[in-house]
């Protein structure tokens, strides 16, 4: 996935869970699209944590209509760069109305700006291209969601476990199978990035991953409970590479992201990023001081569920074209929207590489978040399709281990307060509404903590 690039992969981050195995987040950059921003109050990295900026950042924001509060939207847009992020940009839509921003810096060294339209690696959002694929295939009679994983991929899962686990438990992450994280970065166990370093340019088979993922503990009975794998999607991938007779990522680009429409989104085929962006920050909770930038990375190690580059436009524009029928029979939407509950996340329930979010004071949004080395993105749609929000940011695990019992960041704050924003067209809610949701998202996680 990248996972995430450089955070962590596995889910909503649990933040008062207990320690386990180390995970990694998918890589989650976002291009952003639209106008370019000014340059914010100057900033410079952090000795140890991100460090509260002072001074106000500027905000660029590219108008279509007058339907958002845009006002509202830049303050609150530029106040998660107060409150130490270096940089981050979004879109948000209602209807044919949009707005787009972005607030701080690129570069902490050179003090270049973000910009609305940078690309950016959206880590485990991929796993929603992914599931579509499969569902593709779905309609077409060549794949069977309660169909064993061993009638596509003999042997690839050995024995009865080949046999009992189906292509709908590898989507909604019920399969019990062990995240392969720890064993293709295993410094993260004990916290220390020296595997983040040492497979920037090393290339990993989809085939390598399985075999970490089926080394590590199962996490429970197929089909019993909710337990997010990165190795599900890898399976997934080799699926929908099998039936097809296309590497899953070629597959991809021309039936999923070409069907939606997407100019800036794809798969990288180098360690680069093609268009402007930002680099990619990690700080691995403050082994990493200052915050190293992995935008240049080999995502291999993500595949085809979580090394998408994209745009925050077109994440928006991909989720609200799913959501109303563009990419899917109404049949495969329904089974796509039919979900599991996600333990410990309030109002969260997990679909096929898509997840609902029940908000209380605006309602139920669909979509994913990811991360990667560097790199997080949020993208959430209302179940019409009229209402988004999609986001990046490009620091990663800012927060400190020893802050308290919550881990809570202000930047986490000023996410939850922006996306409430987003989303619901109110601040008031604030930490309340998104704070539940958003200090429990993959991009948050803390790279050891156990998943569900």
């Amino acid at each position: 996935m990248p996972l995430p690039i450089p955070t962590l992969l596995r889910r909503p981050g649990r933040h008062r869970a207990r320690w386990r195995s180390a995970g990694a987040a998918v890589a989650v950059a976002l291009a952003l699209t639209a106008t370019a921003a000014t340059p914010a109050a100057a900033t410079t990295a952090p000795a140890t944590a991100p460090a509260s900026t002072s001074g106000p950042a500027s905000v660029s924001h590219h108008l279509i209509s007058k339907g958002l509060d845009r006002k509202e939207l830049d303050r609150s847009l530029a106040a998660v760069h107060s409150a130490g992020m270096y940089g981050v940009y979004a879109a948000v839509r209602d209807g044919e109305d949009e707005w787009r921003g972005a607030a701080g810096l690129a570069d902490v060294d050179t003090g270049r700006p973000v910009r609305s339209q940078m690309e950016h690696r959206v880590g485990s959002i991929t796993k929603t291209f992914t599931a579509v694929g499969i569902l593709q295939q779905v309609a077409r009679d060549r794949i069977a969601l309660d169909a064993p994983v061993a009638r596509y991929l003999p042997g690839v899962v050995p024995g009865d476990l080949g046999r009992r686990i189906t292509v709908r438990m590898l989507l909604n992450h019920t399969s019990g199978i062990g995240d392969y994280i720890p064993g293709a970065f295993p410094s993260l166990r004990r916290m220390d990035p020296q595997s983040i370093d040492d497979n920037r340019f090393r290339h990993f088979s989809p085939l390598e991953l399985v075999r970490y993922g089926l080394a590590e503990p199962r996490t429970g009975e197929p089909g019993a409970v909710h337990s997010y794998s990165n190795t599900n999607y890898v399976l997934a991938g080799l699926i929908l590479t099998k039936v097809t007779g296309q590497d899953a990522e070629t597959y991809l680009s021309r039936h999923v992201i070409r069907a939606a429409g997407l100019r800036h989104t794809y798969f990288p085929r180098t360690p680069y990023i093609k268009g402007p962006h930002a680099k990619m920050y990690e700080a691995l909770y403050g082994r990493i001081d200052p915050p190293r930038d992995y935008s240049v990375y080999d995502m291999s190690w993500a595949w085809a569920l979580g090394s998408l580059v994209s745009t925050t436009a077109d994440l928006n524009q991909f989720y609200r074209a799913l959501l109303t029928g563009e990419l899917l029979a109404p049949a495969e939407l329904r089974e796509m929207q039919t979900t599991v509950p996600v333990p410990g996340i309030p109002g969260r329930h997990y679909g096929l590489g898509l997840y609902a979010q029940d908000l209380p004071t605006c309602g139920r949004f669909w979509g994913h978040d990811g991360g990667a080395f560097g790199a997080g993105t949020y993208a959430l749609t209302s179940e019409d399709g009229r209402r988004q929000m999609s986001l990046g940011i490009n620091l990663m695990k800012y927060q400190r281990l020893d802050a308290g019992p919550s881990g809570f960041h202000p930047i986490d704050a000023a996410l939850d307060t922006h996306i409430t924003q987003a989303l619901c067209g109110k601040t008031t809610a604030g930490a309340g509404t998104a704070g539940a949701l958003l200090s429990r998202m993959e991009t948050a996680a803390p790279a050891a903590v156990a998943r569900p």
